[in-house]
């Protein structure tokens, strides 16, 4: 695996970042590598994706938009609506073109952390997990039992995680990407045979 100066991209990624999304982005790398020693996955990538997955966060969303159009990167009509979505999606080209980064799996964790989707592998859910429960968050519902469910089904984490989000996004009138709700309904399915199998 190629290694990561991981010195070098915290300062050059806090010149593009305010100190409150630094924080947590620092918060999402510790805790990516707490749960990739947990579950006994590599490492070093589950930092480079928690390092790396809001790298195109703070920027403006006009630049958000030109960026894709340039690039081609398919644009939803939710995502037009609100572009601030696009981070996820710009985090991938951010990672492949300012900091070196090819490695499929990292890629496809900066890509789904935001959203999710049926059938992640376990970098992803870590890494969508992680930028959830980080010690620098406090607002989400149910925290506590979220972060003590982290450390033993990541499954079971991502179904209250998804259930949560969608009932907020709901009762706040928020837009919901159908990537999420396709994710709810794979991981509710995981959540319900395992209820019917312990009785």
């Amino acid at each position: 695996m190629k290694e990561y100066n991981f010195l070098k991209m915290q300062k050059r990624l806090c010149k593009y970042m305010d100190e409150d999304r630094f924080v947590h982005t620092m918060g999402v790398m510790y805790t990516s590598c707490a749960l990739a020693m947990r579950y006994g996955i590599n490492m070093e990538k589950a930092r480079v994706a928690g390092l790396l997955h809001d790298s195109a966060k703070c920027m403006p969303n006009s630049k958000k938009l030109k960026i894709c159009k340039r690039e081609n990167i398919p644009v939803t009509d939710v995502e037009m609506e609100n572009p601030f979505l696009l981070h996820a999606k710009l985090g991938v080209y951010i990672a492949r073109e300012k900091y070196g980064v090819e490695d499929r799996e990292i890629l496809q964790a900066i890509r789904y952390h935001n959203t999710g989707r049926p059938e992640m592998t376990l970098l992803e859910k870590i890494i969508y997990i992680a930028d959830y429960i980080e010690p620098n968050r406090d607002k989400a519902p149910n925290l506590p039992q979220v972060r003590r469910l982290a450390f033993v089904d990541l499954d079971e984490s991502m179904y209250v995680i998804l259930r949560d989000t969608l009932s907020y996004l709901e009762e706040g009138g928020g837009s919901i990407d159908r990537t999420t709700e396709k994710a709810y309904a794979f991981y509710k399915k995981i959540h319900e045979r395992k209820e019917s199998e312990n009785g």
